[in-house]
């Protein structure tokens, strides 16, 4: 036995000892809001659906911005009219995907990384094929799908240079896992390469999902409340931020607001539940400050906006042309710009921004995007923008017009997968 089989064995008896622990686990993530109370048999295995009829794909994301990334190939995959099962991780992305699957579509949380919560899932769903998105490698998920002879593929593969380092730590583990995935199809040819490096076998680079995801629904009676509310004030978003960087964008509002006394500045934090702290924030600044899960309206004066919601980005993205997309002031990587550029927004974005570090790259090439480094900058620049109107509508055009350029993956991707769908196991009643 191979010292990475070693490892993955003892990870999997390691796992399936802790199966008796699960539910004290999950009791106590509920309680900290991180499970739904009416789904924790999902986390174990247990189907809350029946499987219909018919050859049926299993799709899995972390968490929103994969499972969001996927809604592309599952509408070509029902095209081909395969069955879908989609798998998320967090109550936040179970919640979005509720508005923005098909119909017919079936979400379900993940099972924990138990053998026998894996197992009790297959069992049930019987999937024909598994497409696991960018760097999901939970290994008894892969090994059990593997096992069962169910192909398998890593689609809109991504892996950072840093994560890359760790796995080399360990390159007989991460080859041994690598081999049990019939396909790799990366973002870029820099995740392909690694992919490749650490042992992966039959490695595409088709590109990025995320350029195929339809922009951002919204409910057209909230945004003809909204547009009215705000009229003709200035207003920008700062998006998906976490913390530390809503007092940069409270800092950024105060310096504004001594020019443009009845700014408007719209906080989507990346966690909504964090709505309540951040306004009590705003308020100890003796900012004018409102909560939009508690129905507060922004008065026609300078106001903070907490838009403490789920789903509801692209809303915002539509009352507001320059956008700040967070996550990227702190060493987090960034978060997704495509979503605001494809609804015809001016990005501005901090230098963390490894995780859609190409994205980036391309936006900042054409023009449609700005890195701002702190309060300072991000003040500045906005500053800049709200004085300058046919900049900001030629920023906003350059990254519309990028992002539209660059997609495509959608078709790639189900090309590659081609084979496997031919091959898939025969109608089942």
């Amino acid at each position: 036995m191979s010292g990475g089989s070693v490892i993955l064995t003892v990870y999997r008896g390691a796992t399936a000892g802790l199966a008796i622990f699960a539910p004290l686990l999950l009791k106590r993530r509920e309680r900290q809001g991180k499970e739904d109370a009416l789904r924790l048999g999902e986390r174990s295995g247990i189907a809350s659906r029946p499987r219909p009829p018919g050859q049926l794909v299993w799709l899995h994301g972390a968490s929103v911005g994969e499972a969001i990334a996927l809604l592309p190939l599952i509408e070509a995959l029902r095209a081909r009219n395969m069955q879908i099962v989609l798998t998320t991780g967090t109550v936040t992305s179970a919640g979005l995907m509720q508005t923005r699957l098909p119909q017919d579509a079936i979400h379900q949380f993940v099972p924990l990384d138990v053998p026998q919560f894996v197992r009790r899932f297959l069992d049930h769903w019987q999937p024909d094929l598994a497409l696991f998105a960018e760097s999901e490698l939970w290994p008894n998920c892969v090994m059990e799908t593997a096992r069962r002879k169910i192909p398998l593929a890593l689609v809109n593969a991504r892996l950072s240079e840093r994560s890359s380092r760790r796995w080399k730590k360990l390159p007989a583990t991460i080859g041994s896992l690598l081999g049990h995935i019939d396909v790799t199809l990366a973002q870029t040819q820099e995740d392909a390469a690694r992919f490749a490096e650490l042992g992966a076998r039959k490695v595409g680079v088709p590109g990025n999902l995320k350029y195929d995801v339809p922009a951002l629904p919204c409910d057209q009676l909230e945004l003809s409340d909204l547009k009215v509310r705000v009229g003709a004030r200035p207003v920008w978003v700062a998006a998906s931020t976490h913390e530390g960087e809503e007092e940069i964008a409270m800092a950024a509002h105060t310096r504004l607001t001594q020019h443009w006394p009845n700014l408007l500045t719209i906080i989507v934090p990346r966690h909504p539940e964090r709505g309540a702290s951040i306004a009590s924030l705003a308020a100890a600044q003796d900012l004018n400050v409102c909560l939009r899960s508690r129905k507060e309206k922004f008065s026609s004066s300078g106001c903070i906006y907490v838009a403490d919601t789920i789903g509801e980005l692209g809303l915002f993205y539509r009352v507001a042309n320059i956008v700040f997309v967070g996550r990227s002031l702190i060493r987090h990587g960034g978060q997704n710009p495509i979503e605001p550029a494809k609804l015809g927004a001016a990005i501005l974005h901090g230098p963390h921004i490894a995780n859609f570090g190409d994205v980036y790259r391309d936006l900042d090439a054409t023009g449609g995007a700005i890195e701002v480094a702190g309060t300072d900058a991000l003040g500045d620049t906005l500053a800049e923008l709200f004085a300058d109107s046919a900049r900001t509508r030629g920023m906003a055009r350059a990254a519309s017009e990028t992002v539209e350029q660059l997609g495509g993956a959608t078709g790639k991707i189900m090309q590659a997968i081609e084979p496997y769908l031919t091959s898939a196991r025969p109608e089942r009643d």
